[in-house]
C-alpha cells in the first residue's frame, strides 16, 4: 500500500509514559531513548589587543632563531659530510698493523767489551715489536692510568680531556693549546706516526726537522690529529692502538719501543716486569729525556710513585700491592748502571757510523769491542786520584786525557777529559790536536838507531845555531838553559836535550825523520824545519800512543783499532771481525829493542823518574813539553800495556808549573799500577847495546928482565954495535 496520502509524522514520538512506567496493556516495544542535545560551546571571549612592540620583537626573535636553526643544522649537516670524508681518507691510507710498529730510519748500536759484556747503546733502540697481549699486565695498566684512563671508553677523541686541558693552560697562563693537550692515547700515537706522513731525506733538512712538524700544536694540526685518530679507532682495535703507542713511543736513554726501555734500563723483556718497573717506564712518558732513570734516579722514582697511586686509585693495584711496590722503588740493572767508556763508546761508534753497512740498515747492530772495563775503571780511577790531591787549585780547567793500548793496537780503555762517566762531549783523547813537544824525539832516535847508530854513540850537547832560510838565524836551547858537553844519545834522549836531538835529526836527514813519523801512525803534516825535532807538529793522544805500541811490538806500524765483532742482533755469524792492528814494519827489531832499552833510561835515570812503578816492574817512556808549556805529555809502556797521557788547556794557553814528567808521569804511574795490579811482572822487550871493545893498549917492555937474560956473545956483539954507532955520529952534547 502506498503511503504518499500520509503525512510526515515527526521522526522521534512523543513520551507519553515515564521511563519507569508504560501504558496498561502496551504491548508496544520499548523505544530507545533520545540522544542527548550538543551542547553550545562557550562563548569565545573576545581576544586581548597583543601590544605591538611585543609582537614586533618576538617576530623579529623568531625569525633570527628560525635563521639560525636552518643554518646550524646544514653546517652540521656539511661539518658531518667533511667529517666522514676526512676519516674515510685517512681510514683508507692506514697500512696493516704490523708496517707501523718500528720507525727508525736507523737500528741500534749494543755496545759489548772484549768479555761480551754490555756497556752502552748507541742509536735508536727497538728490541723487537711486542703487543699489548704480550707485555706485562703491570705496564699496559700503568700507560692507561697515567696517559688515558678513558682510553677503552672512547672513539679516539675526548671532548672532556681537552676541556680539562684548555681550563688548565688558560688558569697557568698560558695558550688553550699550549701545554697540557688533552690528548688520548690514540692522539698521541697519531702524531707518533706524523698522519701517515714518512721521513724522507729528500724532503726534510733532517730528521730533527721532520719531527719538530710532527709535534707541532697548531689549531689545524690538531684538527687533522682528530680525524686521523676516529679513522686508526675505525681500523684497528684498541689493543691494536696501544700495542703501536707501546712500540712508537720514546722512552728515553735512546729507547724507542717498550722493549728496548725495559732492556736498557732493567736489562729484561718487557712481559717481566713488575708494578714498580712498569709505573717508572710509563712515568716518563710526559718527560723522557729529563725523567730517564740514568739521568736522574730519585726524579725518575718520585714520578714512578705518583703512578702508583694512580695505579691504585683507578684500581689496576690494591692498597697492599701499591703499598709494597712503593716501598721497593726501582732500580737500574748493573749493566744500566755501568757509566764506564762513555768517551771510548763515542770513538767506537765513529768508525762504525763510517761502514757502509751501518748506513744502509734499519737493523738492531751488536758491536764486540775491545774495551777491558777493568782497565776502563783504573784508568778513571788514576785521573780523579790525582786530580783530588794534586790539582788543588779551585775551578782549574786543566784538562787530561788518558789512552790504555795493548802492543796490536786494540785500544783497552780511554778517557777523554778530567770528568769520568759521561759521553757526547768533546774527547781530547782523539779529536785534540796538540804539539807533542819532546814526545816527538824517540822517532828521531828510532831512525838513528835504524841507521846503524848505536845508542852509545857520543854527540856533543853545546851552544848550536843555524841559518833558515825566511827565519834568519835559529838557536835553540836546552830546557835547563846549560850545556852538557859530550854525552851519549841514551842520556841525551834520557835528559830530553834540544840541542842533540836538533843535531841528530838534521844529520839523519828531516825528510827521514818524517817518514818514519809517519810510518809509525803519526797522521798530521809534521813541519819541513829544524824545529820538528822538538815537537812543534801536532798531534792526537790516540796517535801518539800507537806509535808507541809501535816501539814495544818490535817496529811494526800500529792501526788502532776498538771492533772485535759485528753482527745483527739475533744472529750468530758476523758481518765484520778484526784482530789485530799491526802493519808493516818500520824499523829492525834490533833497532825496536834498543830504542826500549834506551826509554827505560827516561824512567830511571832521566826526565821520567816520577813515572817509576813502585813494584819494580819495568817501564819505559818518554815525557814532552811543547813551547811555551801549552802541553804536558807523559807517554810510556810496560811489558803488557802502553798508556797516554796528555795535559793541556782547552784555550791553548800556558801551563803553570806542569811539564810532561810531573802531572803526566803521576797520573800515567797511578794509571799503570792499577792496569797491572794482577799481572805476572815480565821483563821489557829491551836490547842493551854491545859495549864498545877497548883500544889495544901499547905493549911495555922490561927492560931489565931481558938485560939479565943475555948471553955473553949478545952482551959482546951489542957493543960492538954502539962502538960503531960513537963512531959514525961522534960525542953526543
Amino acid at each position: 500500500m502506498s503511503d504518499s496520502g500520509r503525512g510526515k509524522g515527526r521522526l522521534v514520538a512523543d513520551r507519553r509514559y515515564s521511563k519507569k512506567t508504560g501504558g496498561k496493556g502496551s504491548t508496544t516495544a520499548e523505544k530507545p531513548a533520545a540522544k542527548p542535545a550538543r551542547r553550545k560551546p562557550p562563548a569565545r571571549k573576545p581576544a586581548r589587543k597583543r601590544n605591538f612592540l611585543v609582537a614586533f620583537v618576538l617576530g623579529i626573535f623568531g625569525f633570527i632563531f628560525g635563521l639560525i636553526w636552518r643554518i646550524t643544522w646544514r653546517v652540521a649537516a656539511v661539518a658531518v659530510l667533511l667529517l666522514a670524508l676526512g676519516v674515510g681518507y685517512f681510514y683508507a691510507t692506514l697500512p696493516p698493523v704490523a708496517a707501523l710498529l718500528d720507525g727508525r730510519a736507523q737500528g741500534s748500536v749494543t755496545l759489548q767489551d772484549r768479555d761480551g759484556k754490555i756497556f752502552a747503546w748507541r742509536g735508536d733502540q727497538f728490541g723487537g715489536a711486542v703487543t699489548a697481549s704480550s707485555v706485562s699486565t703491570h705496564l699496559k695498566n700503568a700507560v692507561i692510568a697515567t696517559e688515558d684512563k678513558r682510553f677503552y671508553w672512547h672513539m679516539g677523541i675526548s671532548p672532556r680531556g681537552v676541556a680539562s686541558a684548555v681550563r688548565i693552560n688558560l688558569a697557568e697562563g698560558r695558550g688553550p693549546l699550549s701545554g697540557h693537550g688533552g690528548s688520548t692515547i690514540t692522539q698521541q700515537t697519531a702524531k707518533l706516526l706524523c698522519l701517515g706522513v714518512e721521513y724522507d731525506k729528500s724532503q726534510w733538512k733532517s730528521e730533527a726537522a721532520y719531527v719538530s712538524d710532527c709535534r707541532q700544536g697548531s689549531l689545524v694540526r690538531k684538527g687533522r690529529e682528530a680525524l686521523y685518530a676516529m679513522a686508526m679507532e675505525l681500523k684497528y682495535s684498541k689493543d691494536d692502538i696501544l700495542s703501536i703507542y707501546l712500540n712508537r713511543a720514546y722512552w728515553g736513554a735512546g729507547a724507542y719501543g717498550i722493549e728496548a726501555a725495559a732492556e736498557r734500563y732493567f736489562s729484561k723483556h718487557a712481559a717481566e716486569l713488575n708494578p714498580q718497573q712498569s709505573a717508572m717506564l710509563a712515568g716518563l712518558l710526559t718527560a723522557p729525556s729529563t725523567l730517564s732513570p740514568t739521568n736522574n734516579l730519585e726524579r725518575s722514582q718520585a714520578r714512578a710513585s705518583t703512578v702508583l697511586r694512580l695505579m691504585r686509585d683507578q684500581g689496576f693495584l690494591t692498597a697492599a700491592q701499591e703499598q709494597e711496590a712503593q716501598a721497593n722503588p726501582a732500580v737500574l740493572s748493573e749493566e744500566a748502571e755501568r757509566k764506564t767508556g762513555g768517551y771510548f763508546a763515542d770513538w767506537v761508534m765513529s768508525l762504525v757510523e763510517d761502514n757502509p753497512f751501518t748506513q744502509k740498515t734499519s737493523d738492531d747492530i751488536v758491536l764486540k769491542t775491545t774495551l777491558d772495563q777493568r782497565l776502563q775503571r783504573a784508568a778513571e780511577a788514576a785521573m780523579n786520584k790525582v786530580y783530588s790531591e794534586k790539582v788543588t787549585k779551585p775551578g782549574s780547567v786543566v784538562e787530561a786525557a788518558i789512552v790504555v793500548m795493548s802492543a796490536d793496537g786494540a785500544v783497552r780503555a780511554m778517557v777523554g777529559g778530567k770528568k769520568t762517566g759521561v759521553s757526547g762531549v768533546f774527547n781530547r783523547a782523539t779529536q785534540a790536536k796538540r804539539q807533542t813537544g819532546s814526545a816527538f824525539k824517540p822517532f828521531i832516535y828510532a831512525t838513528a838507531l835504524e841507521l846503524g847508530r848505536s845508542p852509545l854513540d857520543r854527540i856533543v850537547d853545546e851552544p848550536f845555531c843555524m841559518n833558515i832560510a825566511g827565519s834568519g838565524r835559529w838557536c835553540p836551547e836546552n830546557y835547563s838553559r846549560n850545556f852538557k858537553g859530550p854525552v851519549t844519545l841514551t842520556t841525551a834522549l834520557a835528559q830530553s836535550l834540544n840541542i842533540p836531538a836538533v843535531k841528530l835529526s838534521e844529520g839523519v836527514g828531516r825528510s827521514l825523520v818524517q817518514k818514519v813519523a809517519t810510518q809509525f801512525g803519526v797522521q798530521s803534516d809534521l813541519y819541513d824545519t829544524p824545529a820538528m825535532a822538538l815537537g812543534t807538529s801536532e798531534a792526537t793522544l790516540l796517535e801518539m800512543t800507537a806509535a808507541y805500541a809501535g816501539f814495544l811490538n818490535g817496529g811494526s806500524q800500529v792501526e788502532p783499532y776498538g771492533q772485535l765483532e759485528l753482527r745483527v742482533k739475533g744472529e750468530s755469524d758476523a758481518l765484520v771481525t778484526q784482530s789485530s792492528g799491526i802493519r808493516e814494519r818500520v824499523i829492525r827489531p834490533e833497532a825496536a829493542g834498543q830504542l826500549v832499552w834506551m826509554l827505560q833510561h827516561v824512567i830511571t835515570e832521566g826526565t821520567g823518574r816520577r813515572a817509576a812503578l813502585p813494584d819494580g816492574r819495568e817501564a819505559a817512556g818518554k815525557t814532552g813539553t811543547s813551547s811555551d808549556s801549552r802541553d804536558a805529555w807523559f807517554i810510556g809502556f810496560t811489558a803488557d800495556y802502553v798508556v797516554g797521557v796528555w795535559m793541556g788547556n782547552d784555550d791553548n794557553s800556558p801551563l803553570k808549573g806542569v811539564t810532561g814528567g810531573s802531572l803526566p808521569a803521576d797520573i800515567w804511574r797511578e794509571t799503570m799500577v792499577r792496569v797491572n795490579e794482577g799481572l805476572e811482572q815480565k821483563p821489557l822487550p829491551a836490547i842493551a847495546p854491545k859495549q864498545p871493545e877497548p883500544a889495544p893498549q901499547p905493549q911495555v917492555v922490561d927492560r931489565q928482565p931481558q938485560q939479565q937474560q943475555r948471553t955473553p956473545e949478545r952482551q959482546q956483539r951489542d957493543n960492538f954495535i954502539q962502538q960503531v954507532l960513537r963512531d959514525l955520529l961522534g960525542p953526543r952534547n
